[in-house]
């Protein structure tokens, strides 16, 4: 967890802003009913690539807490992300509509719950979500995947929709 949190302030202080945090909160469930409760910080990224009169495409780190849970059985985890962002331009700088994807990696300290046998502590993380920030709150539906990449076997991988909120300050 030391080294995650040291590799987000690196790559944060290289490639962002002193500004541009936020602190989200996300729930979600899968297809099985396993609960994902998420909290992190994120870090936008400084730069800003395909400007054009629809938007631009640029982004964030993010860095997670993540506790899955179902039939009083829990797993605990952290991850950490570069997430892409395409920001639409609607002409109002308090509504951003955009949509976002990435893949991270993510490490639970237990691989089984609910018969499911993710093989391997070490997972990936993949996203792809649709969201609009309102000023300074940020709202997003998006579907996540864990998996460990067939690196071990079985790899029955879990997948997620998620409902998130983020305050940016």
């Amino acid at each position: 967890m030391i080294v995650v949190f040291s590799a987000l302030c690196v790559c944060g202080t290289a490639v962002a802003d002193s500004s541009g945090y936020g602190f989200f909160a996300g729930y979600g469930q899968s297809r099985d009913n396993i609960d994902i409760f998420r909290l992190g910080v994120q870090k936008k990224f400084s730069t800003q690539w395909f400007e054009t009169h629809m938007g631009s495409l640029s982004g964030y780190f993010e860095l997670s807490y993540n506790r899955w849970e179902k039939s009083g059985k829990q797993i605990h985890g952290a991850a950490f992300s570069p997430v892409f962002a395409y920001y639409f331009n609607t002409g109002s700088s308090a509504v951003t509509p955009y949509v976002e994807g990435g893949i991270g990696a993510a490490y639970i300290d237990d691989y089984k719950i609910d018969g499911r046998n993710l093989s391997t502590s070490f997972q990936f993380e993949d996203r792809i979500s649709l969201g609009v920030i309102i000023n300074q709150i940020d709202l997003k539906l998006g579907y996540m995947h864990y998996s460990n990449a067939s690196i071990k076997s079985p790899n029955d991988g879990i997948d997620i929709w998620m409902g998130t909120v983020t305050w940016h300050f």
